[in-house]
């Protein structure tokens, strides 16, 4: 594997960000959509997450192998300056250090976006995410318990947090 190339993402990387994303919608428990996103709503995010917050890709040997992004955390004011983070790497690019490159690269854009504390939410049982948080400077804050129903089984999510 070359170097990873970091760089913002564009709307013509949708599909390649929603064929990383699509099998963690429809078989694990690490989305809680039920439904992947086509590609002009993957498309639309990247735009308006892009600009709002940050959204960046991981590149190896030219193809998109994993990326991160930040978005709004609530949708009341005194919340704003505060947003939620997610990483999604290809399957076969997972172990190789992305999470950690991209988070070096998206933390501190949101910062100089003045942005203050950024939240990760962790579906739960996944010791691989909850290591790449916690060795990227995340703390965790608490859980939510039986949150959500996927899989045939309700479900919990661990919640991290990092002031930026």
């Amino acid at each position: 594997m070359n170097a990873p190339l970091l760089r913002p993402a564009a709307w013509h990387d949708a599909g390649a960000c929603g064929a990383i994303y699509r099998p963690y919608v429809t078989g694990t428990w690490a989305s809680f959509e039920l439904d992947p996103p086509d590609d002009a709503e993957m498309a639309r995010r990247i735009e308006d997450y892009g600009a709002s917050h940050a959204w960046f890709v991981a590149e190896v040997d030219g193809v998109v192998a994993g990326y991160a992004y930040g978005c709004p955390h609530r949708s009341r004011a005194a919340y704003a300056s505060s947003c939620d983070v997610a990483i999604y790497v290809a399957a076969a690019a997972a172990g190789r250090g992305l999470g950690r490159l991209l988070y070096g690269a998206l933390l501190p854009m949101l910062r100089e976006r003045g942005y203050h504390a950024a939240f990760a939410g962790i579906a739960q049982p996944n010791p691989a995410s909850v290591a790449l948080h916690l060795s990227a400077g995340f703390a965790p804050v608490g859980t939510y318990r039986e949150v959500g129903w996927k899989l045939g089984a309700w479900r919990d999510v661990a919640w991290f947090q990092r002031l930026l």
